[in-house]
């Protein structure tokens, strides 16, 4: 009797192994894809930083050239 639920729960416990991994191996490849979408993120973020103090630099260079020559006109 002993070898009949042995038997009968090797299947169910292969099923469930079978089952189980799969789930890990679906939480594991939605953890990847989300770790490259927040890479990207991270990546487009900073390149919107660098675009924005570049334009920061190029405004103030334009005032800076501004000032420069109002002085020199009212010389």
């Amino acid at each position: 009797m002993k070898k009949t639920t042995l038997v009968s729960a090797l299947p169910v416990l292969v099923c469930g192994l079978l089952l189980g991994g799969c789930g890990l191996a679906d939480v594991g490849a939605a953890a990847a894809t989300e770790g490259a979408s927040a890479a990207d993120q991270v990546k487009k973020g900073k390149d919107a930083q660098a675009k924005v103090e570049k334009q920061i630099e190029e405004a103030q260079q334009a005032a800076a050239d501004a000032r420069a020559q109002a002085e020199a006109q009212s010389e």
